[in-house]
């Protein structure tokens, strides 16, 4: 799978000041958001699970070839394996999840399953996140817009609460398509905030490069 915006935007805007010591990407994909993370900080250990092989197959080929191999680990499981077998909490929890809930066929497998909600439903991450992670960690995560009240929602059945949104839009012209939202355990007032990636094709917003300038080769 092509490198997306969306992965792109929560590797870029997940918060990383506290200094987390131990990560878990969930459902990495091929590794892009772990892989931003070791960038911008100095956990020493960053956990990926991914499901799909291919995918998985390709998460390891790129952290090993990355200079953080050392503090990146991926494993081919599920949740419910994971749970299983993970005794520690984590400091930052993130994923990018599966977004459709309707059926979609673009003709290849792999791209539908990682596209469909049901490979990964959001009450099941929501659950798996309250059992992970620490008392004083947080969780990122980037949904439709259409789906950000209701998932807020049952975050908080979960008792997690928001603490950051970001609202994305392709243009100015353009209707919010993505939501990213920070939980916590503890409810506080919520900082909310928009973002416009492109003022036209390829031209890009000046708060969008400076949200990702460290990850484009060209901008």
């Amino acid at each position: 799978m092509k490198v997306g915006t969306d992965g792109v935007l929560l590797g870029a805007w997940t918060a990383v000041e506290e200094h987390p010591n131990t990560i878990l990407d969930i459902g990495a994909g091929t590794g892009l958001i772990s892989l931003m993370l070791a960038q911008r900080s100095s956990a020493e250990n960053i956990e990926a699970i991914e499901i799909e092989e291919a995918a998985y197959e390709q998460c390891v080929e790129n952290f090993e070839a990355s200079p953080w191999a050392d503090r990146l680990f991926c494993y081919h499981a599920g949740l419910d394996e994971l749970l299983e077998e993970i005794e520690d909490a984590y400091d930052l929890i993130v994923s990018n999840p599966p977004f459709y809930s309707e059926e979609v066929a673009s003709g290849d497998r792999s791209r539908d399953t990682a596209r469909q909600n049901q490979s990964l439903p959001f009450d099941e991450l929501l659950e798996a996140v309250s059992q992970l992670l620490s008392k004083k960690g947080h969780f990122t995560t980037i949904v439709p817009y259409k789906e950000e009240s209701s998932f807020i929602a049952l975050a908080e059945s979960y008792g997690l609460f928001p603490r950051r949104i970001l609202r994305v839009k392709g243009n100015s012209s353009a209707k919010i398509k993505r939501s990213l939202i920070e939980f916590r355990f503890e409810p506080k007032p919520v900082a909310e905030e928009n973002l416009t990636i492109e003022i036209k094709r390829h031209e890009y917003t000046l708060a969008y490069q400076q949200l990702t300038k460290d990850f484009y080769l060209k901008m």
